[in-house]
C-alpha cells in the first residue's frame, strides 16, 4: 500500500471517529459548512418550425426521422449546458401538435391538415424528451399570422378558408388575422389556452410579430369603420395598439389563472422607439408593428423579457449593451430580462467572441438572474466548432439552473433525504423526497480537499456516484518555455450535499452529509439544516 493510500485511510479513520456519533443528530447551524450555490442563468435556444428553419429539416419526413432530428437537437442542447428550448408550435394558424382548433402544419407532413404517419403528437414528444434531459420546454406561438406563401397549399382545413372574414391578404401574398377583431382575439386565445391546459409546458412565448412589418397600411377598414361608428375616439394607431395590449394582458392573466407556474415570455423587436435611449436609431415598432412593448414590461404582463438585440456591441445606432441597459431600466416589476442573440451569422472565431462578450455583458447588467436566448438552433448543428467549443470552454463551462420567478412562486421544495454507501473506492449518493412531484432537478454538491463543486441532475435520477479520491491533471505553458508542463494533484472527497429544485427555479436547503461516508453499506445520517 503506497503512502498516499495510507494517508487516506488515516484521514478517513479520524473523520469517522470525529463524526461517527455526532452525525446521528443534525449539526449545529454555526458549524454547518458554507456551500456556494449553483450558478443561475437562463440558456435558451429558439427552435423554429416555420419554413423548416430548424425542425423538421423538411416537410414529409417519417415519424422516426422527425423524432431522430428532435433528439439530436435536444442532446446538442444538453452537451452545450443549455437549459431551455423555445419550440415553435404555431407557425401560422396551424399546429405542430394534435389540435381540434387548427390543422396539422404543412411543415410536418408537406400537406396542411395531414397528421404524421405513424401517428404521434410532436409537442408531447418534445415536452417529454426535454424534461427527461432537464430542459424547460416553452411553446412558441405566432398569434396573428394566418398563412405564408411558402407554407404550402391553402386547404379546406385552413382558417383562411374557414373564417375568411378574419384573414386579410397582404400585398406579399401573406394572410394575416386582424388583431383588432374580437373574434381573432378569441380564437388565438383559445388556441394558446388549449396548449396550456393539455400539455406540460414550462412557458408560453410570443415573438415580435403583431401587426405585420410593412408600411402600416394594414387592410382593416371594416373593423376600423365599425369602431368609429360605435363612437370610438382613439386614433387609428392607438386603436390598433390598444387591441394588441388587451390581447397580451388577457393571455398573461389566462395563463396565471390556469397554471400559475407556466411562464409567459415575450420577444419584441429590440428597439421600442428610435431615440430611446438617445443614441438609438432604427425601426419604430410602436408605429410599425403597433406594439407598445415598453408598456407590457412596465406593467409586468410577462414573466421574462427577451428583446431581440441582434446587433453587435460596437454598432453605435443599435448597440447591444446600450439597448440592454435601457430595457433593464424599464423593468419596475423586476421581471427576468433575458435578451435574444443572433448566432446564425456568428459561428466563426470573430462571431463567437461577439456572442461571448454579449453573454458576459448580460451577466453584468442582470447579475442576480441573467439569461439569453439564441436564434436559432441550426447554428449549433452545422459546422460551428468555434461557437460550440467557445461556449463550452467559456461561459457554458458549468451547467446552470434557470433563475427563479418569485412573483409566481417563492416556496422552495422540502429538503431531500440522502443516504451514502461506499462501493469499492466510490461513494454512492442516493436520495428520496417527500413530494417528488414538486421537483424538476436536483443539485449534488461535493467538495474535494477544500473546493466545493456541483453537478445538476435530472428529475428521474435518484443517485450519483463519486470517487473517494481523484487525480487532477493540470497543464501549463510558461511564456519562455515552449514545452507544456504537466502536474498531477491527488484530491480526497471531503463533503457532500444534495438539494431539490422546483420547476419555477426555487432551490431547497441543502441536505448536508455529515463527515466522510462510512464503510460499506453503512448509511450516514444527514443534517437537514
Amino acid at each position: 500500500m503506497n503512502s498516499f493510500r495510507s494517508s487516506l485511510l488515516l484521514v478517513c479513520g479520524v473523520a469517522l471517529f470525529q463524526y461517527g456519533c455526532s452525525s446521528l443528530k443534525p449539526s449545529r447551524e454555526d458549524t454547518a459548512p458554507v456551500i456556494p450555490s449553483a450558478e443561475r442563468e437562463f440558456r435558451g435556444v429558439w427552435v423554429a418550425t416555420v419554413a423548416n428553419i430548424d425542425w423538421p429539416s423538411k416537410p414529409g419526413l417519417t415519424t422516426e426521422e422527425q423524432q431522430r432530428e428532435a433528439l439530436t437537437i435536444l442532446d446538442s442542447c444538453v452537451a452545450l449546458n443549455m437549459n431551455a428550448v423555445v419550440f415553435q408550435v404555431r407557425p401560422h394558424a396551424d399546429a405542430m401538435y394534435q389540435s381540434a382548433l387548427e390543422p396539422w402544419s404543412y411543415y410536418l407532413t408537406g400537406q396542411q391538415g395531414v397528421a404524421p404517419e405513424p401517428h404521434y403528437d410532436p409537442l408531447t414528444f418534445w415536452v417529454s424528451e426535454s424534461h427527461k434531459r432537464g430542459l424547460e420546454l416553452h411553446a412558441w406561438f405566432n398569434p396573428y399570422r394566418a398563412q405564408l406563401p411558402r407554407g404550402g397549399e391553402i386547404t379546406e382545413h385552413s382558417l383562411v378558408k374557414k373564417k375568411p372574414h378574419l384573414a386579410k391578404l397582404l400585398p406579399n401574398g401573406t394572410y394575416w388575422l386582424d388583431p383588432a377583431n374580437k373574434e381573432t382575439q378569441d380564437h388565438s386565445y383559445a388556441v394558446i389556452m388549449d396548449v396550456v391546459r393539455r400539455y406540460d409546458v414550462d412557458g408560453i412565448h410570443f415573438d415580435d410579430y403583431f401587426y405585420p412589418y410593412g408600411d402600416g397600411n394594414f387592410p382593416d377598414d371594416d373593423t376600423w369603420n365599425a369602431y368609429v361608428a360605435s363612437g370610438g375616439s382613439l386614433s387609428r394607431g392607438d386603436w390598433r395598439r390598444a387591441s394588441v395590449n388587451t390581447f397580451v394582458k388577457r393571455v398573461y392573466d389566462g395563463i396565471k389563472k390556469e397554471k400559475p407556474f407556466v411562464k409567459f415570455g415575450l420577444s419584441p423587436f429590440g428597439i421600442w422607439r428610435p431615440g430611446n435611449p438617445p443614441s438609438i436609431s432604427g425601426f419604430d415598432q410602436y408605429n410599425g408593428l403597433y406594439a407598445d412593448a415598453k408598456l407590457w414590461l412596465n406593467e409586468g404582463w410577462v414573466d421574462y423579457w427577451t428583446p431581440q438585440l441582434y446587433w453587435p456591441v460596437n454598432q453605435i445606432p443599435q448597440s447591444f449593451p446600450v439597448l440592454l441597459g435601457w430595457w433593464t431600466r424599464e423593468n419596475p416589476k423586476q421581471r427576468n430580462i433575458w435578451p435574444g442573440m443572433i448566432v446564425g451569422r456568428m459561428t466563426d472565431d470573430k462571431g463567437t467572441d461577439e456572442i461571448i462578450n454579449q453573454i458576459m455583458i448580460t451577466r453584468g447588467f442582470v447579475p442576480e438572474g441573467p439569461g439569453h436566448v439564441h436564434f436559432s438552433m441550426k447554428a449549433f448543428l452545422r459546422d460551428s466548432t468555434a461557437l460550440n467549443e467557445g461556449l463550452k470552454r467559456g461561459p457554458y463551462r458549468q451547467d446552470a439552473l434557470v433563475p427563479p420567478s418569485p412573483w409566481l412562486d417563492d416556496e422552495a421544495p422540502t429538503v431531500p433525504l440522502v443516504t451514502t454507501t461506499i462501493v469499492n473506492d466510490t461513494v454512492r449518493i442516493a436520495w428520496t423526497h417527500a413530494a417528488p412531484v414538486d421537483v424538476f432537478r436536483w443539485v449534488v454538491y461535493f467538495k474535494y480537499n477544500t473546493a466545493w463543486q456541483y453537478v445538476i441532475v435530472n428529475n428521474a435520477d435518484r443517485e450519483y456516484i463519486l470517487p473517494m479520491t481523484r487525480t487532477v491533471v493540470e497543464r501549463t505553458r510558461t511564456r519562455r518555455a515552449q514545452e507544456e508542463q504537466v502536474t498531477e494533484r491527488n484530491e480526497v472527497l471531503m463533503g457532500i450535499a444534495v438539494s431539490a429544485v422546483d420547476r419555477v427555479g426555487n432551490e431547497s436547503e441543502k441536505a448536508i452529509v455529515s463527515g466522510i461516508p462510512a464503510p460499506l453499506s453503512q448509511q450516514i445520517p444527514i443534517n437537514n439544516q
